[in-house]
């Protein structure tokens, strides 16, 4: 390890006890309350985005292969037309039920947000 990479190590440790003063504390708050708008709405549209591609994919399974066949259905075509369409919907509808969260939780944390921005910018 050369000497370069020693001071970088030592210095991101010391960092970690050394206090932090006002604006570094307020920075800190502001990220938290950044993180605490989004985090909902990712966590809603991933999760979402997810199972209705897997719902999307269950519809394609069963027209394209012969597991339908396999668990006993006699016809596949129309089920899965049927579920690989509910699976696509819902993909569609991911972004716009996204938008519409993350829009709700940031009008409720704008005045906090703003003005701890405001605060932190004029220091």
């Amino acid at each position: 390890m050369n000497r370069n990479d020693q001071d970088f190590i030592v210095q991101k440790i010391r960092t970690q006890y050394m206090e932090k003063d006002n604006s570094q504390k307020d920075l800190d708050l502001l990220r938290e309350l950044d993180a605490e708008v989004k985090r909902p709405a990712n966590i809603f549209g991933y999760t979402f985005g997810s199972i209705s591609a897997i719902i999307m994919g269950a519809g394609m399974s069963l027209v394209m292969t012969d597991i339908g066949k396999h668990i006993g259905m006699k016809s596949t075509m129309v089920p899965g037309i049927i579920i690989g369409i509910i699976g696509m919907f819902m993909a569609i509808v991911n972004y716009p039920i996204y938008k519409r969260i993350l829009t709700s939780r940031k009008e409720k944390y704008a005045n906090r947000i703003l003005e701890l921005s405001e605060k932190i910018m004029n220091k």
